[in-house]
């Protein structure tokens, strides 16, 4: 198979999994206008539902952010006992050298400095999104050339830039791991996100895929090839599979279904507590 052409994650001990729960699993409050639930909220929350960790989503920061508000946030999550699983930006690198591009690596720059200011190891970040009518090829060139330019000063702030299949041309593990090789630096590695392959059989995607994440973000429905909607995820067949690559690291809940987040999440959280 294609993940056979580049080592996996050395890992020194057995899988040890620790959850965290993504702030984009309550967007429909954080995103609502006015807001229904902060940053702060989300913490409380997280921290009644006994979940070890949080992935503050970059989007629900509020605009006006500064290092007092982060120095906050870190503080904060600290005293309900909280890790600061990682954090995930929205960026796009498939795009040609020029002011577009210098956009998106400065959008990288800022997130890593704040990552850092709040204490996160890991930023889930995008290869992109292909312009119309440019080739793959291209596509993969261009997103190479910008996770590369931005893995150095990541790298300066003890942070670690983990690639999401995201559809387009991270779909498959084949395609995902082209880029790891091509991009092949320490503080790099693969935002496994469970929910985002179709294929005929999603859970052999993610066994493929597992020995080479440094986050995971379990999502609590999959869709195959083919079907015309999702099912339920077998949470217990992809904890094993993060056992069996031994992958050690947060596992996040990034809830994505159709029912509220208020009454799903805690049940999810409880099944995935059991499991791990």
């Amino acid at each position: 198979t294609a993940a056979l052409a580049i080592p996996p994650i050395f890992r020194r001990r057995p899988s040890h999994l620790k959850l965290s729960i993504a702030a984009y699993s309550y967007r429909k409050y954080l995103a609502a206008k006015p807001p229904q639930m902060d940053m702060f909220g989300f913490v409380d929350l997280a921290a009644d539902l006994g979940f070890d960790a949080v992935e503050p989503t970059s989007y629900y920061f509020p605009a006006d952010v500064d290092d007092a508000y982060l120095a906050r946030f870190k503080q904060h999550a600290f005293r309900q006992g909280l890790d600061v699983s990682g954090t995930a930006i929205g960026n796009n690198f498939c795009l040609p050298p020029g002011e577009k591009r210098d956009e998106q690596l400065a959008l990288t720059r800022l997130w890593v400095d704040r990552a850092a200011a709040i204490g996160a190891p890991v930023i889930r970040i995008f290869a992109g999104t292909a312009p119309k009518g440019v080739s793959e090829e291209d596509a993969v060139k261009w997103a190479v050339e910008g996770i590369r330019a931005s893995l150095p000063y990541a790298a300066e702030r003890g942070v670690t830039l983990a690639l999401e299949n995201h559809g387009g041309i991270t779909a498959t593990p084949e395609q995902i791991l082209k880029l790891v090789e091509a991009v092949d630096a320490p503080n790099f590695g693969v935002n496994l996100d469970t929910g985002n392959f179709h294929g005929e059989d999603p859970y052999l995607d993610i066994a493929e895929l597992a020995p080479f994440a440094v986050n995971v973000q379990v999502k609590t429905e999959i869709q195959r090839k083919g079907a015309s909607a999702k099912e339920e995820a077998d949470l217990g067949m992809i904890i094993n599979i993060l056992h069996r690559a031994m992958y050690s690291g947060y596992v996040v809940l990034e809830y994505e279904a159709d029912e509220d987040p208020y009454t799903a999440i805690p049940r999810h959280a409880r099944r995935l507590h059991e499991l791990i």
